[in-house]
């Protein structure tokens, strides 16, 4: 699917589904509620998307996050429940019309596997290499430095093969609090998550109310993480997700931004309203 913002085109852009546990997914938040938007498997798991954004801005091709890739190897895969037959990214990538060479821009919002696993690939012989040839990857300075010397809580979600290619081909854009390749496509750091994670916004017509959007990576990763106190349990910082949440959440309803969920498997897109202050759910477009 895609959406108009103005002058930028944004493709929701998949790598497949995956499951994670229900209870770690939404922390504190009891089961008899949360199973009710996102109902768990018999080993209680509940399905996950891997959504990307693929966004044509003039002559720029900017891939937002780039999902699980493909250099686990079978254990790994059983482990996340990969959804078998799947499209994987690169297809999606070309069924939106591209090719890989055609991206110019890749920005990432953190360097979890499931974020950033198509950063690199195997060649032919092997070695891992930046699967978009032509592109320079934006990624947070702080979110490298951590990745790069991760704490015991966090350590099974950094892989280095999925950053440290991109610094030996240097193609490595580094930002601190905010950057980005275009002054449309942004990324913002919002931490809670982790330290240095980011939302991206879009900006293709500031003129126009609803031609504004935002990829909020894990701050909402589903649409069912709306409500402020449904935050994941794999937060290292919830207090500050609840914080970021107070702060991106308005903007949202009161641009009428068009959002996008990286993680939720039915709806990847829709706008945040208001119930009343301080509640928030989803709407389709």
């Amino acid at each position: 699917m895609h959406v108009d913002l103005g002058s930028l085109r944004a493709h929701v852009v998949s790598d497949g589904g995956f499951k994670l546990d229900g209870g770690a997914m939404f922390g504190v938040v009891p089961k008899t509620l949360w199973n009710r938007e996102k109902p768990a498997d018999a080993e209680n798991r509940i399905q996950m998307g891997t959504n990307c954004l693929l966004v044509e801005a003039g002559s720029e091709l900017v891939l937002i996050d780039t999902g699980m890739g493909d250099k686990q190897d079978a254990k790994f895969r059983g482990l996340y429940s990969y959804e078998e037959g799947a499209r994987r990214l690169p297809e999606s990538i070309a069924e939106a019309g591209f090719e890989l060479g055609d991206v110019t821009h890749v920005v990432l919002s953190h360097l979890h596997f499931d974020h950033c696993g198509w950063n690199t690939r195997r060649d032919t012989s092997g070695k891992v290499v930046p699967t978009f040839p032509n592109a320079r990857y934006w990624l947070s300075r702080g979110e490298v430095e951590h990745a790069r010397t991760p704490s015991e809580r966090d350590r099974a979600s950094y892989f280095p093969e999925n950053w440290e290619p991109l610094f030996e081909a240097g193609v490595v854009e580094l930002v601190d609090d905010e950057g980005g390749p275009l002054d449309s496509i942004r990324m913002v750091k919002a931490p809670g998550h982790n330290a240095d994670m980011c939302v991206v916004t879009l900006d293709g017509a500031p003129e126009e109310s609803g031609a504004r959007g935002i990829f909020f990576a894990d701050l909402v990763p589903t649409t069912a993480h709306a409500p402020l106190p449904w935050i994941m349990g794999y937060d290292l910082f919830p207090l500050t997700t609840l914080e970021n949440k107070k702060k991106w959440l308005p903007r949202a309803v009161a641009g009428n931004w068009v959002c996008f969920f990286e993680h939720d498997f039915e709806r990847p897109v829709g706008r945040v309203v208001s119930e009343k202050p301080g509640r928030f759910q989803v709407t389709p477009l």
